[in-house]
């Protein structure tokens, strides 16, 4: 991909990659001497289908990659993430409900090993779509998903929530008690226009219950550079956004629904393929900027 005075991806000046913008090395993090206290991040955005859980379980499979210890927390009624990690689910579990509504479950009680070494996962089931009606008059609801981390903060170095494609008291939650935000974004003009409305709730929170609340990244999944609208999405979206978009892009490719059938992180379903490649360099991207 080249660069020219007259657009971002016209003819050749210089070697850029997605983005539009040049090539940047990304350096090996340092080993870790021990774990915690964890960065918690969400991973946001209202609209559906735009790879919030296929971007939660690849970045914390390969964060873990990097010797960090990672809890997946699953926000979404739909329970996606256990079923992404083929973490057979039973009634008797606890999930992440449960730690919402009883202030006496300890949350080491939910906590599921995955396959993938140093990744951790909190499930959720369709209980949870009751929650925000049950929690709605209770005093300080938007900090219980926070309370119920808080005992396992120490043992972890990331702490990723994947929320649902949704704007209401669970995503509050979230945002309340997270460091980070991380905005997937499909390539493409009605999740443009969501943007500006996500990046203003995210304001609200930051200044009127999380002041640290800061957004670590805006990630464009489903890139396909072949089709001239997605590159025009894409330079308005570096236009309008600068460097809170992240360098790595995440391109279309069948390698995502295969994952989820096989109940796999891709680092592991197909370790050399593109779409491992561009986790694998988000991971460390999410490192730079959240160290």
């Amino acid at each position: 991909m080249t660069v020219s005075k007259d657009g971002l991806f016209d003819a050749s000046e210089m070697e850029v990659g997605l983005t539009g913008r040049p090539f940047r090395e990304l350096s090996q993090p340092k080993p870790l001497d021990k774990h915690g206290p964890a960065r918690i991040i969400s991973m946001v955005n209202q609209k559906g289908g735009v790879g919030k859980t296929t971007s939660s379980i690849n970045l914390g499979a390969c964060l873990a990659e990097q010797g960090r210890k990672v809890l997946l927390v699953d926000l979404d009624p739909q329970g996606a993430l256990s079923a992404g990690l083929d973490v057979a689910q039973n009634e008797e579990d606890i999930t992440v409900y449960d730690l919402m509504l009883d202030n006496t479950t300890s949350i080491h009680g939910a906590i599921q090993h995955s396959n993938v070494a140093g990744l951790d996962l909190v499930p959720a089931n369709i209980d949870l779509s009751a929650a925000e009606i049950q929690l709605v008059n209770e005093v300080g609801r938007e900090q219980t998903l926070g309370r119920a981390l808080r005992p396992v903060r120490a043992e972890y170095d990331y702490i990723i929530i994947d929320c649902q494609p949704s704007l209401g008291l669970l995503t509050v939650n979230a945002l309340a008690c997270s460091h980070g935000v991380i905005i997937p974004m499909e390539c493409e003009y009605f999740s443009l226009r969501g943007l500006a409305l996500l990046t203003d709730t995210v304001e609200k929170v930051r200044d009127r219950i999380n002041f640290d609340l800061e957004i670590v990244g805006i990630l464009v999944t489903m890139f396909d550079r072949r089709t001239t609208h997605a590159r025009e999405v894409m330079e308005r979206v570096v236009e309008v956004f600068g460097d809170r978009v992240f360098d790595t892009v995440i391109t279309r490719t069948v390698r995502f629904p295969e994952t989820s059938v096989a109940g796999e992180p891709i680092i592991t379903w197909a370790p050399s393929s593109q779409g491992a490649e561009q986790y694998r360099n988000l991971a460390l991207e999410v490192i730079e900027r959240t160290s």
